[in-house]
């Protein structure tokens, strides 16, 4: 019993004198710019050439190298997959087949054996039709109930709806119309109406084009997605005075090389210049008239930078199979003639996968394969003289630093305290930082995070040490990049 509180001094004592466990973390801070493809028209690009006064066919010129505007001689129907389903719903339509219709009834159809049975509003059966057959209205458009894959409920549509059986009990709803109609319903789903005429005008250009050149569902009785497969269609839900006022200004209008109408791809964002077809496409063919320029004015758009941070585990949930080991980080083997990546290398614990920019874009839902990938690994562990830190500056460092002025500040403010000096340090590593290349220490506070000194990355491999002033919770910003959030106790 006498020996019982030496006893349990001795155990306190070992308790204060023992390091406490570093807690360590990993984040992958990914910063980029641009939202879409990157090939072709930027959509918020041309809206700021047209905002500087530029006509829509220098705009269309610039994004289509090499390109001019040509006028159809003719203008061909346009099938557009509205949905798949086992029925469809109906209204405003006068014909189905050579079978008169009441305009203002609701009618539906379901496909049965590979034919087309309709139904009256009451659900009988009126006719039974083999293979596909269209149902129109004798002047306006044609209601389709229920909603669809672009996101229109009880849209209604111009020209006609076909209803295809496609085998196994499904039916596809297909709109059949004109080129310039289709058109109308497209720019204003795409563009702001809001926006120059010279803007939507290029839209309206680019988009008839695309609509001749491609087709999204041969040999299934449709040649555009209503969705961003194609191009966004809406129908005459979206339309508006002034995009049809574009549309009707540019009427049959195409662009061209070399006489023939091109694939006029076009995206959101470029985040200030434009890519290569074979780089934003990997796997497709070099084309002259889609290559990578300058895109000045779109940083008017919401997407022009934009950065992401995730932890190691939702890297690797949002990977999968392309992780082997546990995530380590991502290497960029390959860009285009933009920063966009065309492949890359997922580094694990157990070996490394070869990806493609396009692949890391959607597994990790970033808005454009224009991206740096920086693993920031962060954790607290007991300071020494070697692990250096500062105040931070009125504004951020412009040359490197060899340490020595920074460890000589933090001597010197312990030296001048009376009170015992905080024992705990940051450590921890940045991908893609140099030595001497400068890290800004952020602590947080009831008022959000706010800069409480700089560092120095030290050696080939971005590492970095630094004293904390006390307590807290803090992250490292590395050109803009954040780490993970670490406490210090």
């Amino acid at each position: 019993m006498a020996r019982l509180p030496t006893a349990l001094c001795t155990l306190t004592a070992c308790a204060l004198l023992a390091p406490a466990a570093a807690e360590a973390k990993t984040s992958l801070a990914i910063k980029g710019a641009g939202f879409g493809h990157g090939v072709g028209m930027s959509q918020y690009g041309a809206y700021g050439f047209a905002l500087k006064g530029t006509k829509y066919p220098q705009i269309l010129k610039h994004y289509y190298t090499g390109t001019q505007l040509a006028t159809l001689t003719n203008t061909p129907e346009v099938t557009v997959l509205l949905r798949s389903s086992k029925g469809a719903t109906f209204t405003g339509a006068n014909r189905i087949g050579d079978r008169r219709l009441d305009p203002g009834k609701v009618y539906s159809v379901q496909e049965k054996g590979g034919e087309v049975v309709l139904l009256s509003p009451t659900g009988r059966a009126l006719a039974t039709f083999a293979g596909a057959v269209r149902a129109s209205g004798p002047d306006a458009p044609v209601k389709l109930m229920g909603a669809g894959p672009n996101g229109v409920r009880d849209g209604r549509f111009r020209g006609a709806l076909e209803f295809r059986p496609s085998g196994g009990g499904a039916l596809l709803v297909v709109n059949a119309l004109g080129l310039d109609s289709y058109v109308r319903g497209v720019v204003a789903a795409e563009s702001p109406s809001s926006w120059p005429q010279e803007a939507l005008r290029a839209q309206a250009v680019a988009a008839r084009t695309y609509a001749i050149t491609t087709n999204a569902g041969s040999g299934q009785g449709f040649t555009q997605w209503a969705d961003t497969r194609s191009q966004v269609y809406n129908g005459v839900s979206a339309e508006t005075p002034t995009t049809d006022a574009a549309v009707a200004a540019t009427a049959r209008q195409v662009v061209t090389f070399a006489g023939e109408p091109i694939v006029a791809y076009f995206f959101s964002t470029s985040g200030g210049r434009t890519e290569d077809a074979e780089n934003g496409f990997p796997g497709a063919a070099p084309k002259p008239y889609l290559k990578s320029v300058n895109d000045p004015y779109d940083d008017l758009s919401p997407k022009h930078r934009w950065t992401f941070r995730y932890s190691t585990g939702e890297v690797e949930k949002r990977l999968g199979s392309l992780v082997r080991g546990r995530f380590r980080s991502i290497k960029v083997t390959k860009r285009g003639s933009s920063p966009r990546v065309v492949s890359a290398k997922v580094i694990g614990s157990k070996g490394t996968t070869v990806v493609s920019g396009p692949t890391l874009k959607t597994k990790l839902g970033l808005f454009d394969t224009w991206a740096t990938y920086t693993t920031i690994a962060t954790k607290v562990t007991t300071a020494s003289v070697r692990a250096a830190s500062a105040p931070a500056p009125s504004s951020r460092p412009r040359t490197a630093d060899t340490g020595r002025s920074l460890r000589a500040a933090t001597l010197t403010a312990q030296s001048s305290s009376s009170r015992r000096p905080y024992r705990k340090a940051l450590r921890g590593h940045i991908t893609g930082a140099k030595d001497g290349q400068w890290i800004r220490v952020q602590r947080r506070s009831r008022a959000g995070w706010a800069n409480a000194f700089w560092t120095t990355a030290s050696g080939p491999n971005g590492r970095y040490r630094a004293s904390l002033p006390g307590p807290g919770v803090y992250r490292v910003s590395w050109r803009g990049q954040l780490g993970p959030d670490v406490r210090a106790r």
